[in-house]
């Protein structure tokens, strides 16, 4: 048997205990400055990662939305309304929507979409759907395509109708319209057209105010646009934000929409009956300074400012200059009440007689010759400054200087007013100062009007009667609006209040007092002698046209030549009031150049009076007394302004009126007068004796009795 072989044996090591190993304080350090190693590292990661969101956040914000649908829109806010003092919208903006289309969505959408959105743009829109087509092969991966501007709420209506009907056949064949959406946007309308347009004003750029009250409160009628947004893609709703649109405050006028329409009727009819340069209306509350209508002609169209059409022809137009087409612009919406400037002739002669009468260097019982004329230095040599009466009317009164519009006695009158006088009181009346009414484009005139170094007594002369400086008409409003009702001059305004768009009032405009002018004392006397002006059927008185049955009407003519004089050119003017006892309205009406006459006075009196026919008892201002059946006088009953003048200052019966430039009011009567004053044989042909002063009355009165002129 083999021996079996075997291993040596290991010897057997007992087992030692491995010692534990203690974590000494260094190694605790070593751990901790790692840890502090990692943490900066970390806080720097973290601060690079902010610095670079915060440096190149939109680079970021490009990509990401270069993979997701992001969905932002502006909401426009509506521009607040401009309406009347009772109401009544004058303008206000409509909401329209514009048709957009997104080719992207229409391309890359499940199912085939072109054809059903095409159709569809075609069906209700009226756009051909070849031009869908072409769009879609065109851009392709445009997101934003205006169809159409400015649709109707009816049109997209029908649209919407269609996409959200509950039929099954329509919602069938909605499923593939895609791409299609709207955008809203307002656009501003005048629901009344040229209807106080050159007050109003319009706007431009969608809310940009041009011109009236559109631009003076443009800041007040614009809102603040809203905007919708989120971020939307295949797989994921994104939560959308609104943020509303804040509308714009309406504005509230003092204008009375009635008012107006009587205005600018009777500026139509002149127009088209004799035409002018311009035309300029105003009618005012004297008491609070509040317009109640301003209108001037020529005029234009709000909604459609840029059409000329209704003045000039298309070959016209086509052969203007581009420097001449502006100016034509500016002169027809530029308002002619407020920016332009004239010479305001005897429309002055009682302001001048006021400040007179306050400054005691006149009384009421003074009385002046008038020869025709008065010779004075002007600067040069000397010249001869005319009466409109060229043959003089004789002795007279204080208050027939006003009746007769003489303007020898207004000169004398001047003259003892003195030139330091003469201009505080057109500095009292705000004269070639802005009045600081709520409309742009006010012209002050400061340059037009004379101060201590550029009156002399030639100067001091023309002053008077209201030639040499210049106006604006509601320079003259403002100025008459004071003597008519008792000295108080109130700054002129348009606006009565700012409200929101339910009708809260954020501010209002109550009458602000500038200063006083003249006493209660003289303004009643001033408004007795323009009574009588309208009032008496003297041969001189010069506002008789403004008479309206059953009313007492105050007031005052003016003729002014233009510059150069003897050009023949003449701006004729009327200011007046009523009623009388109790001034409720005043109504200043101005012609610039009439097409014929223009010297006639006679014209803007009529208007004036025509106004005034409608406008009181439109205002329920009703007449004082009542009608004489058989005379068609007024009876006025007690009221004392002082009896109307049956006779003239040499106690002859005073005749029918004579307009200030010369002529005649155009009665029947008035052309047998003018007739029989013709045939006088005396050597000046005036039937005025130079010798006594006096008038051939008797003839007259005999002819008057022959012929049965009353």
């Amino acid at each position: 048997m083999a021996k079996q072989y075997q291993f040596p044996k290991r010897p057997i090591r007992k087992k030692q205990r491995k010692q534990e190993k203690k974590f000494g304080t260094s190694n605790r350090k070593k751990l901790l400055l790692v840890f502090a190693i990692l943490l900066l590292f970390i806080c720097v990661l973290i601060g690079r990662l902010l610095y670079i969101n915060l440096s190149n956040s939109d680079t970021y914000a490009r990509i990401v939305m270069a993979q997701m649908d992001y969905d932002s829109k502006s909401i426009p806010f509506k521009r607040g309304d401009i309406q009347d003092r009772n109401g009544t919208v004058l303008a206000t903006s409509e909401k329209v929507y514009n048709l957009v289309l997104d080719p992207y969505v229409v391309l890359n959408s499940n199912g085939d979409c072109e054809e059903p959105t095409a159709e569809a743009i075609e069906k209700y829109f009226g756009i051909d759907a070849s031009e869908v087509y072409k769009i879609l092969d065109e851009s392709p991966d445009s997101r934003y395509v205006v169809m159409a501007k400015q649709l109707d709420y009816e049109t997209v209506k029908a649209y919407q109708d269609f996409i959200n009907s509950e039929d099954e056949a329509d919602k069938e064949a909605s499923a593939y319209i895609k791409g299609i959406w709207f955008e809203e946007e307002y656009i501003r309308k005048y629901p009344y057209d040229s209807l106080a347009a050159a007050l109003i004003g319009f706007t431009v750029s969608g809310n940009e105010g041009t011109w009236g009250l559109e631009g003076y409160y443009n800041d007040m009628l614009n809102g603040t646009n809203g905007r919708e947004y989120g971020y939307l893609s295949e797989d994921t709703d994104f939560e959308r934000t609104t943020v509303a649109a804040i509308n714009g405050y309406n504005v509230v006028s003092t204008i009375d929409l009635n008012i107006q329409r009587i205005v600018e009727k009777y500026i139509n009819q002149l127009a088209q009956e004799r035409g002018s340069e311009h035309t300029g209306v105003i009618v005012a509350d004297p008491n609070t300074g509040e317009i109640l209508a301003m209108a001037s002609s020529p005029t234009f169209n709000p909604n459609s400012p840029r059409d000329l059409s209704a003045y000039y022809t298309d070959e016209e137009i086509e052969a203007m200059s581009d420097e001449e087409i502006v100016n034509i612009y500016n002169g027809l919406w530029r308002n002619f009440c407020v920016s332009d400037t004239f010479e305001a002739g005897s429309t002055v002669k009682p302001l001048t007689i006021g400040a007179a009468l306050d400054e005691n260097k006149v009384s009421v019982n003074d009385t002046y010759m008038c020869d025709g004329g008065e010779d004075l230095f002007n600067g040069v040599g000397m010249q001869h400054i005319a009466c409109h009466n060229v043959y003089g009317h004789g002795t007279t009164t204080l208050q027939e200087a006003i009746m007769w519009s003489c303007n020898d006695a207004l000169m004398q009158i001047g003259n003892k007013l003195g030139t330091t006088d003469m201009l505080k009181y057109h500095r009292l009346y705000g004269f070639g100062q802005a009045t600081g009414i709520d409309l742009p484009g006010e012209a002050g005139a400061e340059s037009l009007i004379f101060n201590e170094s550029t009156m002399g007594s030639f100067e001091l002369a023309t002053s008077a009667f209201g030639q040499g400086f210049n106006l604006t008409m509601v320079q003259m409003v403002a100025a008459f609006s004071s003597i008519v009702n008792g000295g108080h001059y109130y700054q002129p305004h348009v606006v009565k209040e700012i409200t929101t768009e339910s009708g809260n009032v954020v501010q209002s405009f109550d009458k602000v007092l500038v200063r006083n002018t003249l006493s209660e004392e003289t303004c009643n006397w001033l408004k007795e002698a323009m009574y009588q002006t309208v009032a008496d059927d003297g041969v001189y008185t010069t506002g008789t046209a403004a008479r309206v049955e059953g009313y007492t009407i105050g007031g005052k003519t003016g003729t002014a030549e233009k510059l150069p004089r003897g050009s023949g050119e003449y701006v004729v003017s009327f200011i007046g009031f009523a009623p009388v006892e109790n001034p409720q309205v005043v109504v200043y009406v101005v012609i610039d150049e009439l097409q014929d006459n223009q010297e006639d006075s006679g014209a803007p009196t009529k208007m004036a009076g025509d106004i005034l026919r409608e406008v009181l008892p439109y205002l329920q201002i009703f007449p004082e007394g009542s009608e004489n059946s058989e005379t068609g006088e007024t009876d006025l009953g007690n009221y004392q302004w002082g009896a109307v003048s049956e006779t003239n200052a040499d106690g002859t019966p005073a005749e029918s009126a004579e307009s200030e430039s010369g002529n005649t009011s155009g009665s029947s009567d008035t052309q047998d007068l003018e007739d029989f004053l013709s045939q006088w044989t005396d050597e000046d042909g005036d039937g005025y004796d130079d010798i006594t002063g006096e008038y051939y009355w008797g003839d007259l009165a005999e002819y008057m009795e022959e012929n049965g002129i009353n």
